[in-house]
């Protein structure tokens, strides 16, 4: 259910949050999540060098991006609207040593308090599962600084995705729990593209992610981009 005032759907916290204490479980239902970390990883490192670069991960459920991005010398605050999964994120770091900020905490409301305060915003598999996706990259083009980058990871509405990311990894594959995606909020590069541009933020890179079900592993592909895809942008300079 949703409120007037939060772009929440609270049967998506709460599905995630079922499942909060098994985020970190290599071999459990968030194994897609270990997989494809490093391809995330390396995508934003390679385009926004995080080393000493400020970051706040949206969406950033029990954690396995933002520790990844602290290691890598950012300074990450990590935002996420279910209460378990940073409960989660907050013990692994003790037990990691690394230091991410964590808050329950939407978008929208952190872009209200810190406009303007992060080098790079990353939002990864995540505008899927809320009611209104173009409020939240509307909140990661204020929460940039001038410049910065903004990294987006979703899943294309488009039939091949249907066909492999729902039938075939929750339903054959057992990849995925099943009925974690819902096809009618997949959203289209184009749709994306759009509402960036609405919020002053530029195009800088589309790559598709395809997953090998006969080596189990993934990879990028600048080719396909009609199931998972990752999209960078920049906040637009402000004129003097």
């Amino acid at each position: 259910m949703t409120t007037q005032t939060e772009n929440v759907d609270r049967a998506e916290i709460d599905k995630f949050e079922a499942l909060a204490e098994r985020w970190w479980d290599r071999d459990g239902e968030f194994k897609p999540l270990h997989d494809i970390n490093p391809l995330r990883l390396d995508y934003i490192d390679q385009r926004a060098h995080l080393i000493g670069k400020t970051v706040v991960d949206i969406g950033c459920g029990g954690g396995l991006l933002s520790e990844a991005m602290a290691y890598r010398g950012a300074q990450v605050t990590g935002i996420d609207m279910g209460e378990a999964p940073l409960a989660v994120a907050r013990l692994h770091q003790e037990e990691s040593g690394i230091n991410v900020d964590y808050r329950c905490i939407s978008a929208e409301k952190l872009a209200d308090e810190h406009a303007g305060m992060f080098d790079v915003v990353t939002c990864m598999e995540m505008l899927e599962h809320v009611p209104e996706p173009a409020s939240v990259i509307e909140a990661c083009a204020r929460l940039v600084k001038p410049g910065g980058h903004v990294f987006f990871s979703t899943i294309n509405r488009h039939p091949k995705a249907y066909a492999l990311a729902v039938v075939g990894a929750e339903y054959v594959l057992g990849l995925l729990p099943k009925g974690t995606h819902d096809y009618k909020k997949f959203i289209r590069p184009s749709e994306m593209a759009r509402w960036a541009r609405q919020a002053g933020l530029s195009p800088q890179d589309l790559t598709g992610m395809q997953y090998n079900p006969l080596t189990r592993g993934y990879r990028l592909s600048s080719n396909d981009l009609k199931v998972n895809y990752f999209a960078h942008f920049r906040k637009e300079e402000t004129a003097s």
